[in-house]
This record gives C-alpha cells, sequence and structure tokens, in this order.
C-alpha cells in the first residue's frame, strides 16, 4: 500500500487535510493543484509538497499518480471524476459526488467499467466507534432498529456577512446544509444500521435570503476573518437550516435536523439509533465515546480502546485507550480502507470503502427531499 501516490486536487479547507491524512497513512503525495497557479505554489510551499501542478490535464498525465483526490468545489465532482477515471487514476471524491443525479449515475457506470477504486469522503463512518455501533447492528445486538434519529449542525453561516462558495446554488448545489452535511448524517446511519430510505418529507428554510459578499474570497470555517471587508449584497437560496422526516422500508423511522446557523455548535453530529434490544447514542464533539441504552440493566457508556472493540473495527484505530483519535484521524482510516482495497487489486470484492454507489444514494435522497419541500409531501425514493 505504500508504494501507492496520490495528488490533491484543492488548495483551500479540506485539500491540506487530503495532505496531511495521506502523509500519515505513508502515501506519497506527488503534488497539489489549486484553483489558479498562485494558489498551487503557495500550498505547495506551506505544505512541503514537490510540485505544484498547473492544470488539472498536467496532474492526470503524471504517469506516477496512483489516485487522485478531488477537494473541490461541488460542480467541478462530475467533471473532474469523470477525466480522472478516463485518465486510469483511481478517485477519492469530497461530497456529495456531484451536482444532480443524473451526473451521480453516470459516474457510477463509469467508475464500474474502468476497473478503479472510486470512493466518495465520507469520512465520518470511520471514527472507531461509529465502525464498532456498524458491528454491533450488523450481528443483530441492537435487534430490530424502530427508529434513528438526529442532527447535524454549525454555526460558521450564522451571520449574514458569512460567506463561502457553498452558499451559492450554481457552485454547490441547489441544496447546502443538507448536501454539505445532512448527507453526512445520512451516509452514516445508513451504514452503520444497513437500513434503506423508502420516502422522506422534508421542511427547509433560508435563514439569510441576502448575504453581503466579501469582495474576495473567504474559506470554509474562517468565521469572522473577513466579516469587516468590503462586501455586497447577493441573493440565496440554498437552505441554511432543514428538518427532514424518514420512514424506512423495515418500517422504522426517523428524523434529521440540519443547520449551519445554531450559534456556539462549531460541528456536532449526534444520532441516536433505537432497537428492539438496545439503543446507541454517538456525538462527534465526544467521538470516544458511545452510549449503549438498555431496558432492564444498567446503561454503558463505551470508550474507545482497541482492546474492547470488534475485530474489524481494531484495524482502523490507531492508538491505545485513552489516547484520543478525533477528525483527522478519521480521514486517515477512510483512506486506509481505500488505499488497502487499491492495494489488493481485487474489485470483485464489496469493497468497505464509501463507493461512488453509496455517493449517488445520497445525491438521491437530496433530490427526493428538495422536491418534498417544495412540494410539502411525502416523496419516495
Amino acid at each position: 500500500m505504500n508504494q501507492l501516490k496520490a495528488a490533491v486536487v484543492g488548495a483551500g479547507f479540506i485539500g491540506p487535510v487530503h495532505v496531511e491524512a495521506l502523509r500519515r497513512l505513508g502515501i506519497t503525495v506527488t503534488g497539489i493543484l489549486g484553483c489558479d497557479d498562485a494558489e498551487s505554489q503557495r500550498a505547495m510551499s506551506s505544505l512541503g509538497l514537490p510540485r505544484a501542478y498547473a492544470s488539472l490535464d498536467e496532474l492526470l498525465a503524471d504517469k506516477t499518480v496512483d489516485a487522485v483526490h478531488l477537494a473541490v468545489p461541488n460542480v467541478l465532482h462530475y467533471a473532474y471524476a469523470k477525466k480522472a477515471l478516463a485518465a486510469g487514476k483511481h478517485v477519492m471524491c469530497e461530497k456529495p459526488l456531484a451536482m444532480n443525479a443524473n451526473e451521480s449515475a453516470e459516474l457510477v457506470e463509469l467508475a464500474k467499467s474502468s476497473g478503479k477504486a472510486a470512493a466518495v469522503c465520507y469520512n465520518l463512518r470511520y471514527y472507531p466507534l461509529n465502525l464498532q455501533a456498524r458491528a454491533m447492528a450488523r450481528r443483530g445486538d441492537l435487534g430490530e432498529i424502530f427508529a434513528v434519529n438526529g442532527s447535524y449542525v454549525q454555526d460558521w453561516l450564522l451571520y449574514d456577512t458569512d460567506y463561502n462558495w457553498r452558499v451559492l446554488a450554481d457552485q454547490g448545489g441547489q441544496l447546502r446544509a443538507v448536501s454539505d452535511i445532512g448527507t453526512h448524517w445520512m451516509d452514516l446511519v445508513l451504514s452503520i444500521t444497513g437500513l434503506a430510505v423508502d420516502s422522506v418529507f422534508a421542511d427547509l428554510n433560508t435563514v439569510h435570503k441576502i448575504r453581503r459578499r466579501p469582495l474576495g474570497e473567504v474559506e470554509t470555517f474562517t468565521g469572522k476573518a473577513g466579516a469587516e471587508a468590503a462586501t455586497e449584497p447577493i441573493e440565496i437560496t440554498t437552505d441554511d437550516y432543514g428538518c427532514i422526516l424518514f420512514r424506512f422500508k423495515n418500517g422504522g423511522r426517523g428524523s434529521l435536523h440540519v443547520s449551519q446557523v445554531t450559534a456556539g455548535r462549531k460541528n456536532c453530529l449526534r444520532y441516536e439509533i433505537s432497537g428492539a434490544k438496545c439503543a446507541l447514542a454517538f456525538d462527534s464533539e465526544s467521538p470516544n465515546q458511545l452510549w449503549i441504552g438498555h431496558r432492564g440493566e444498567p446503561n454503558e457508556c463505551l470508550i474507545r480502546d482497541p482492546s474492547l472493540l470488534s475485530e474489524m473495527v481494531r484495524r482502523y484505530t490507531s492508538y491505545p485507550g485513552g489516547h484520543n483519535e478525533g477528525f483527522p484521524d478519521a480521514f486517515k482510516q477512510c483512506f486506509r480502507s481505500f488505499y488497502q482495497s487499491i492495494a489488493a487489486g481485487d474489485f470483485s470484492a464489496e469493497p468497505f470503502f464509501p463507493t461512488f454507489a453509496e455517493g449517488h444514494r445520497e445525491v438521491l435522497l437530496c433530490e427526493a427531499i428538495l422536491e418534498s419541500h417544495r412540494q410539502e409531501k411525502w416523496v419516495k425514493l
């Protein structure tokens, strides 16, 4: 696996996160491509990389590159992933996979015919205790699952002066809070439970219909850093907040609320899964604890410790109990799963990493959620 080499496209907030995780994993990073030459050069220098690519074509022509990581605005995912697969590269793409289901469906078929590994970076699956929850659910510890409820909330777009390309429908898609963070939650709980969504009912809200865009770009999560710059008013149609109800095909029910305008919540994902035998609850701001609820015996709090986890989960846990693992480690473990699959070279087996097919599922969910909101009714998948 350590003989493999990767190049990263995108030098904003998340591209350097990919670079760091790849290096920690022992994967050589050949270089980086930013939005222009100046950004590429700055990223190369600040990250200590050997090369700043001048264009995507130059990157894809580099025969030393085995895999391409796409950490660019959503509007570029489809075209860049398509070109990378055509160039014979494995692809790790940030979410959502594409701007619409037609694009994501095409990418699924291209990935199948390419013979290459194609993943969507749903890294939150790889907190060890989320993998433990999956192992427990899949071996029947929870029993029949009645309900899955939770939230994903942030505050980095609370003010009307908060701005980033994600708020623009033509850059990020018609949905924002739902597609940007809601898809993480949906992918995670479906991965853990194995449930399939039958239908959705959604109510979305754009809190700031006019935002004040700085006359210059603002990086994700930089908060008030650009708030005092000169601005211009810009109309916003994407969602700041949303509530979604789910009906699952097993008869279970679910609910999710997402928000990027909840003061004090920097990046908080929560879920509670109610089963016939026990319940599970997780909070991403305390990712080394998993609550296990019981009816007839004391509740439990499982602290992340490899010696207490399922055998499969131990492979994605790097440190002993009491040595906390968090956000950067989730990327590392996601990439571990991806590159182990590449190194094995057997793509006939069901991959453990989040696939393009699962990324397509999330795009379908987003389209159903948007349709439900607009029509104010339940929409079947």
